[in-house]
């Protein structure tokens, strides 16, 4: 997982998994936490930029280029 996009893509599966039974659902809980945790950092990362005035893009918000 490269960017914010992959991991939407993720989780979307992974709850496809989970609805269809081919993912157990303490996998999922514990996957959805770690993404939650990986969010929640680039929310920190965000506001710091902001709140120094720092105009940097963060790669991981960036989308996948379409192939």
């Amino acid at each position: 997982m490269q960017n914010i996009t992959e991991l939407r893509a993720s989780l979307a599966d992974n709850y496809t998994k989970m609805k269809a039974n081919k993912m157990g659902l303490n996998v999922g809980k514990e996957l959805a936490n770690t993404a939650g945790k990986i969010i929640n950092s680039l929310k920190v990362e965000l506001e710091y930029n902001s709140m120094m005035d720092i105009k940097e893009e963060i790669d991981f918000l960036k989308k996948s280029p379409k192939v």
